[in-house]
C-alpha cells in the first residue's frame, strides 16, 4: 500500500464511487478505501437477514416474507430522473454496460387528503381532477409556455428575462392558484421547500422541462427510472468501471486515518500501520468528522408490504410527493414503493419507504401523513439519520468532503453535490452534452 496517489477516496457510498470512476476515467491514479466490508457506505442495499439484524438485533426474519435474498433493500433509495444529470454521468462513463434500467410507473402528488397523478403536459392538465375548469386552461397556457421555452431564443420569452423574474412573478402572469403552484413546484420542479418563490424563474422552468422531457422518453407513467436488483449496484459498477482505468479498490480497511503536513494539507492515508500517500482526499463526512457540521436530520420508515401503495392505479413502482404546505410543514415528505417488478422482493412482495426532513424527534409521528397512505404493512422500520456537509476549505486542506443525503426519492441533488466536487478537484466541468439514446438498451 506504501504507494503515491493522486486521489484516495474513502468510503464508497454512490458519491465517492461516481467520482472515482469520473476521477479514473480522467487518468488520474486512483486508491478508493472503505472501513466497511461491502459496497455502498450510506447507501448501501441489504438483503432481510441484513435488514433484520440492522433494526431488529439478531432476529431471524419470519418466514412468510420469502427468501432474504430475493431482498435488495436500497438504504437510501432514490429514482433516477431519464433526461436527468446521473443517466448523463452513466453515458458519459459508460457505466451504462454494467447496469439494467426499468422505468417507474407512476409519479403522483398528495393534494387536499388525496393521491393524484402528477400531470406534467398541457394534455394532461386538461384531464387532471387537480384542477377545475378554468384553472386547467390557464395551467395548459403556463405548460405551453414552458415547453416551448428556449433560453436562447428571445422570442418564446414572451417578454420575460427569467433570470430576474420569481418564479412567484411568472406564475402570477398565468394566474394560477396556490393549490397548482403546489404541485408544479414541489411534484414537477422537484423543489424541497417553497424558496423558490422568491428565486429566478429560469431555474424552475429548466426543472419542468427535464421532467416532462423524462417523461416522454418512455411511455411509462412517469419520468424516471430505477436500476433491477436496486441501487446498489450503482456503486459496483463505478468500481467495476475505476478498476477498468488502473483504480485500486480495497474494502474492510480500519480506521483509515487521513495524515496532515504541518500546514494541514492532507499527505496521505494511514490503515493497519501503512500509510498511503496522496495529494488530495475525497471522503464521505463520517471519514472526516471534525472538517463537517450538523445541517439537519432525516426521518424515515422502511415497510415491506403485500400490495402497492393504495390509489396508485396498482403501480409496482411509484413516487408519491407530500408537499409541505398539504401537511402544514416547512419541507416535503415523500413516499417511495419498489417491488418484485425491479428485482428487489420475492414475487408479491412491495417495499415502501416515507422520509422527510425531520422537524421533531419523533419518526413514528412525524411521518404519520406519510404512512397513513401505504395501507396495510407486513414490517415496518423507523430510524433517524443526521445530516452532515463540509465545513472545511478545499483549496487549503485538499478534502473534498460530500454532503449527507437528503431526503428526497429522486437524484437530482444528489448528482449536483458530486459535480460541484468534480470541479472543485480537476478544475473543469464535467461535459454532460451526451447521446441519450445510448441508455436505451438498458432500459428495456
Amino acid at each position: 500500500m506504501d504507494e503515491e496517489y493522486d486521489v484516495i477516496v474513502l468510503g464508497t457510498g454512490l458519491k465517492e464511487c461516481i467520482l472515482s470512476g469520473l476521477l479514473s476515467v480522467d487518468g488520474l491514479k486512483v486508491l478508493h478505501m472503505d472501513r466497511n466490508d461491502y459496497y455502498g457506505g450510506e447507501s448501501t442495499s441489504l438483503n432481510l437477514i441484513q435488514l433484520w439484524k440492522r433494526f431488529r438485533g439478531s432476529d431471524k426474519p419470519p418466514a412468510h416474507l420469502g427468501s432474504s435474498r430475493d431482498y435488495n433493500v436500497d438504504m437510501i433509495p432514490k429514482f433516477i430522473m431519464a433526461n436527468g444529470a446521473l443517466v448523463r454521468v452513466l453515458i458519459h462513463t459508460d457505466v451504462t454496460k454494467y447496469l439494467y434500467f426499468k422505468a417507474v410507473d407512476g409519479s403522483f402528488v398528495y393534494n387536499k387528503g388525496k393521491i393524484h397523478k402528477v400531470p406534467a403536459t398541457d394534455m394532461e392538465a386538461l384531464k387532471s381532477p387537480l384542477m377545475g375548469i378554468f384553472e386547467k386552461r390557464r395551467a395548459r397556457k403556463f405548460f405551453i409556455y414552458v415547453q416551448d421555452y428556449n433560453e436562447d431564443d428571445p422570442k418564446t420569452h414572451e417578454g420575460m428575462d427569467l433570470t430576474r423574474v420569481t418564479t412567484r412573478e411568472l406564475i402570477a402572469k398565468y394566474g394560477l392558484d396556490d393549490n397548482t403552484v403546489d404541485f408544479i413546484g414541489h411534484a414537477l420542479a422537484l423543489h424541497r421547500d417553497d424558496r423558490y418563490l422568491h428565486e429566478p424563474a429560469l431555474d424552475t422552468v429548466k426543472r419542468i422541462k427535464l421532467y416532462s422531457e423524462s417523461l416522454a422518453r418512455f411511455a411509462g407513467g412517469s419520468p424516471y427510472i430505477y436500476p433491477l436488483y436496486g441501487l446498489g449496484e450503482l456503486p459496483q459498477a463505478f468500481a467495476r468501471l475505476s478498476a477498468v482505468y488502473g483504480g485500486t479498490y480495497m474494502l474492510n480497511k480500519p480506521e483509515c486515518k487521513v495524515e496532515f503536513d504541518e500546514e494541514g494539507k492532507v499527505i496521505g492515508v494511514t490503515s493497519e500501520g501503512e500509510t498511503a500517500k496522496c495529494k488530495k482526499v475525497v471522503c464521505d463526512p463520517s471519514y472526516l468528522p471534525n472538517k463537517v457540521r450538523k445541517v439537519g436530520k432525516v426521518a424515515r420508515a422502511i415497510a415491506i408490504m403485500s400490495h402497492p401503495i393504495q390509489n396508485t392505479n396498482d403501480s409496482h413502482s411509484a413516487q408519491v410527493i407530500l408537499p409541505q404546505k398539504q401537511l402544514g410543514r416547512k419541507s416535503d415528505m415523500y413516499l417511495f414503493c419498489c417491488s418484485y417488478s425491479h428485482n428487489v422482493a420475492p414475487k408479491g412482495k412491495f417495499i415502501a419507504f416515507v422520509s422527510t426532513e425531520a422537524e421533531t424527534d419523533h419518526p413514528e409521528t412525524e411521518l404519520k401523513p406519510g404512512i397513513d397512505l401505504l395501507g396495510p404493512v407486513d414490517e415496518i422500520f423507523f430510524e433517524t439519520y443526521d445530516r452532515y456537509e463540509p465545513v472545511n476549505e478545499p483549496s487549503l486542506d485538499n478534502c473534498f468532503i460530500s454532503t449527507s443525503y437528503d431526503a428526497t426519492t429522486h437524484f437530482e441533488s444528489t448528482v449536483v453535490d458530486v459535480l460541484n466536487m468534480y470541479t472543485l478537484i480537476t478544475g473543469k466541468v464535467l461535459d454532460l452534452n451526451v447521446d441519450l439514446s445510448a441508455a436505451s438498451a438498458a432500459e428495456e
